[in-house]
């Protein structure tokens, strides 16, 4: 197990550095950093400027040094002012004295802790990037704990009875909350239960069964700061909607088919209870295969909630990300691809892990 844990650890880096470069290298082409001089200088400087300003700020170097830089293994660039004499480079700081510039260190980047500066904001993109992800964890971390033990559920319950009419109820509920797409459940709900003018919202407050005007809140901008139950529970709703009904369906097909395995038709045989049989026997081995779709779902829910907190103004990481990507914010815009790498690796490596202890049969060459 500690080897095949280390050989994971070695692909998961390599592949780390390859979509890493690869995302560096499409934020680094020229048409992109011709773009960002003219909206950090003037719209209308000169090729002649663009370069200047390119050189100035240390872009103009090879792709594969500049990566390097980024990453913290090769030493930061540095320039001389010719005007003004002063010292610049990638790892001083903008508001470094002379002194301190002539101290500053010579490595600065990624494997350093130093994600650099927002090209829109001038915030040092550690500080952005933390307080947003810790916004969409949250909402993630909830989503989750909606989503994934009521696509169980779902899909244990299909599964134990299949061709019944239950399952069939239930399969078809999980084909349209799969195929309804989040912009579409999410406006249905706020016409549902968060207009004042349309929905059930009017119909209770007018019944005095609700103290506002309407049940829930149509946007999750206060849950930034507090999350309640009226603020949280739609984008909550939304998410987990179009995301348990994939889950669920995995569910039931792996739980159809334990059912009609060998030893559970032994069981029946024998007079185990049917309750017995679903619990002890099959439900361990049809969650084999979901397993792996529900590990699958953090990354989705990592990057995949931008429609669902653009759509209930929720300031979280997918929210910055399409920021960064509309701004051509570079430096933010690659800490987002670190993150979001990241979290597909570890997520892998833990679905990996948890399929072997799951299914003790799997053989680790």
């Amino acid at each position: 197990m500690g080897l095949f844990i280390l050989r994971r650890i070695g692909v998961m880096i390599l592949t780390a550095l390859c979509m890493t470069f690869v995302v560096f290298f499409l934020t680094n082409l020229y048409p992109k950093l011709e773009t960002l001089a003219k909206t950090q200088g003037n719209a209308r400087m000169t090729d002649a400027q663009v370069a200047s300003w390119i050189e100035r700020n240390g872009y103009s170097g090879p792709m594969i040094l500049r990566y390097g830089q980024w990453l913290g293994v090769v030493p930061g660039w540095t320039r001389v002012d010719a005007e003004t004499g002063d010292l610049t480079g990638r790892c001083i700081e903008r508001t470094a004295t002379a002194e301190e510039a002539l101290n500053a260190p010579t490595f600065c980047g990624v494997f350093q802790g130093d994600l650099g500066y927002s090209t829109v904001s001038d915030d040092e993109v550690s500080s952005v990037i933390g307080g947003r992800l810790l916004l969409t964890l949250k909402l993630m971390a909830w989503a989750f704990g909606v989503m994934v033990p009521s696509a169980l559920v779902v899909g244990v319950l299909a599964g134990m009875r299949e061709g019944s009419r239950l399952d069939r109820s239930l399969s078809t509920f999980s084909i349209a909350s799969t195929a309804t797409p989040e912009y579409v459940s999410g406006v249905i709900f706020i016409v549902l239960f968060a207009s004042s003018t349309s929905g059930i919202s009017p119909w209770l407050a007018e019944m005095g069964w609700i103290d506002g005007r309407t049940l829930f809140l149509g946007s999750a901008r206060s849950a930034m700061e507090d999350i309640t139950f009226w603020n949280f529970t739609l984008p909550v709703m939304t998410i987990a909607l179009y995301g348990m009904g994939y889950i669920a369906r995995m569910t039931r097909a792996s739980m159809a088919e334990v059912m009609t395995a060998q030893y559970i038709r032994t069981a029946r045989l024998k007079g185990v209870s049917f309750r017995n049989i679903v619990l002890k026997h099959a439900l361990r081995n049809a969650l084999i295969a979901p397993f792996t779709v529900i590990m699958l779902q953090f990354p989705w829910l990592l990057t995949g909630v931008v429609i669902v907190e653009t759509l209930f103004n929720y300031n979280g990481f997918g929210w910055t990300l399409v920021q960064a990507a509309s701004n051509n914010d570079i430096e933010l815009l690659l800490a987002c691809s670190i993150v979001a790498v990241l979290v597909v690796l570890i997520t892998q490596l833990i679905s990996d892990i948890g399929y072997v202890f799951l299914n003790p049969r799997i053989r680790i060459s």
